[in-house]
């Protein structure tokens, strides 16, 4: 029954915890006054108390001191609990003030490196380094740009020539050229100027010849595309068929971008004018007076870089009497019988580095022709062309030199010839000093070749004099051959020989058939510093009965 009380007792006190407080707190000395506090306070009297337990309660009876104990010691524990309850939330708030102090402080640093970050990108209307051109084969070890380009500091605001400011509407069926134009001459005039073609535009200009002298440092920097008229019936009567883009007279002047040069050749191609030879071997009509896509003439200084310079009508690029050119990650693209539209052709030019580029089109991957010098090729990949060419030289009976060329760590794939030297008879002047190093061949017709017979037609006769061919090298020269024509051709001078012929590690296996093993030497000198395959036993040795010494052979 005592327990019973006790249990409905604290029912009634624990209702609230005024009652408890009051007890703790001390504020009344007297156990009866809490007692009769809490009972009146829930307007609950002593006589209902005994009517649960059946007997008289009096104040200081020994059933209410038992209870008051009880209540006390209830009390204390609140307070303990109380005690612990308060040291948690302590505790607590602490941690809490540390947490948020450590996340307000990393969330002021993450802004900070956003901040930082932010501040230090830089939109640069021209990139140092365009994007490279289609992917190809990796040549055997294609080294590093023997000469870099200089980013130097991006060309400030007042610097870039936008032609749309200059009117150009970029919509591929307006006429944009006098807008070229304009932009061309404000670039021209100021130190380091860029004449720029957005991106996600087509410019369509008719022949226009950009000339200078300019202020150093100029840039022609095509984002978008620039486009020929479409043909030759679209070709504005006053302008010249020769040539579309001419750059004229300039020092250090860079043509660049991640865009296309589009020529339009499709329809000059079919032009009957001139011979060419159709897909059986036979000879068929083509392009006569037809348009150079991009000219360069009278120029130093010069470089060409990132674009996509596709269909040109002719050749597509062509330097003329220039020194000082690098080519670097070039692409250069039309169809495979897409007649006399050459990919990079030199001539009169000196001191040249092509590099890192593909080419593919219808006639020569690059052509070096009279006047050259100290050009270096490397990491250029042709497929399918006509292969790397000098020549042709001495037609109609001219003088024609050629020196110092290299081409090493390049592919050439699917093509007609692989390294060949052309020249006509009855010409004069010589070719010296060729090193051809470290190039793999595929599927190629005359892969080795000197041809000093080159002529178009069966009319042309052999005459007493001819450009003089010495000191060439072929080194680790390997990769499969058309069975179609002997891998290595050596068809030299009756009057002339070639001299000092050299090859080492030379393999051509047949892409597909027998192994040939008759090499083809007519007049030809030299040694093989190796076995070659296939076994070359036509070249002759020592030096020929009459030797070169006329000065019509000499260059200086």
């Amino acid at each position: 029954m005592l327990k019973c009380f006790h249990i409905k007792i604290f029912t009634l006190l624990y209702k609230t915890p005024f009652i408890i407080h009051i007890f703790c707190n001390g504020s009344y000395r007297h156990h009866t006054h809490i007692l009769s506090t809490a009972l009146d306070y829930y307007g609950i009297e002593l006589r209902e108390i005994q009517e649960i337990t059946n007997k008289k309660i009096y104040p200081h009876s020994s059933l209410f001191i038992r209870y008051i104990s009880s209540l006390k010691q209830t009390c204390d524990s609140t307070l303990l609990q109380k005690k612990l309850m308060m040291s948690l939330i302590h505790r607590f708030f602490i941690l809490w003030i540390i947490t948020m102090t450590l996340l307000i402080h990393n969330l002021s640093n993450v802004e900070g490196r956003y901040h930082h970050h932010k501040k230090q990108k830089k939109i640069s209307p021209a990139p140092s380094e365009p994007s490279p051109p289609i992917q190809s084969p990796t040549p055997p070890s294609v080294p590093s740009d023997p000469y870099p380009n200089d980013p130097g500091e991006s060309p400030s605001s007042e610097c870039i020539f936008d032609v749309r400011s200059f009117g150009a509407v970029g919509d591929g069926e307006a006429d944009d050229t006098a807008a070229f134009r304009a932009a061309w001459k404000a670039a021209c005039s100021v130190d380091s100027g860029v004449l720029f073609a957005p991106q996600n535009y087509c410019f369509k200009i008719t022949s226009t010849i950009f000339s200078g002298p300019c202020k150093p440092g100029l840039v022609f920097q095509i984002d978008g595309t620039l486009m020929a008229p479409d043909g030759p019936d679209c070709w504005p009567e006053k302008d010249s068929r020769n040539q579309w883009l001419v750059f004229y007279r300039l020092d250090q002047m860079t043509l660049n971008g991640t865009g296309t040069i589009e020529g339009n050749g499709e329809q000059w191609w079919d032009l009957p004018c001139k011979p060419h030879r159709g897909p059986n071997g036979n000879s068929i009509s083509g392009p006569c007076e037809s348009p150079t896509m991009i000219r360069f003439f009278m120029s130093s200084n010069l470089v060409l870089s990132g674009l996509k310079i596709q269909n040109s009508p002719q050749f597509h690029v062509k330097f003329d009497g220039c020194e000082g050119v690098l080519i670097d990650k070039l692409s250069i693209s039309a169809p495979k019988l897409s007649p006399n539209t050459d990919g990079i052709h030199l001539g009169n030019t000196r001191d040249v580095g092509i590099y890192n580029s593909l080419i593919s089109n219808g006639d020569d991957c690059i052509s070096i022709g009279p006047g050259c010098s100290d050009v270096n090729v490397e990491g250029v990949t042709c497929a399918p062309t006509h292969g790397i060419s000098i020549g042709s030289l001495g037609v109609h009976n001219s003088r024609a030199c050629v020196s110092n060329l290299t081409v090493r760590n390049s592919i050439i794939k699917e093509s007609d010839n692989g390294l060949r030297i052309k020249t006509w008879q009855g010409g004069t002047g010589s070719v010296t000093d060729l090193t051809f190093e470290n190039i793999q061949m595929e599927n190629v017709r005359n892969c080795i070749i000197i041809d000093q017979y080159y002529c178009l037609s069966k009319e042309c006769t052999n005459q007493t004099s001819a450009v003089y061919v010495n000191n060439v090298s072929y080194k680790n020269i390997k990769g499969t051959y058309d069975v179609r024509t002997p891998p290595i051709h050596f068809a030299c001078s009756d009057s002339v020989a070639c001299t000092n012929i050299t090859l080492s590690d030379v393999e051509l296996l047949p892409y597909e058939g027998a192994l040939l093993d008759d090499p083809f030497c007519w007049n030809a000198y030299g040694r093989q510093e190796t076995m070659t395959i296939p076994p070359l036993d036509c070249l002759r040795e020592g030096e020929p009965e009459t030797v070169v010494e006329s000065s019509e052979y000499e260059c200086a």
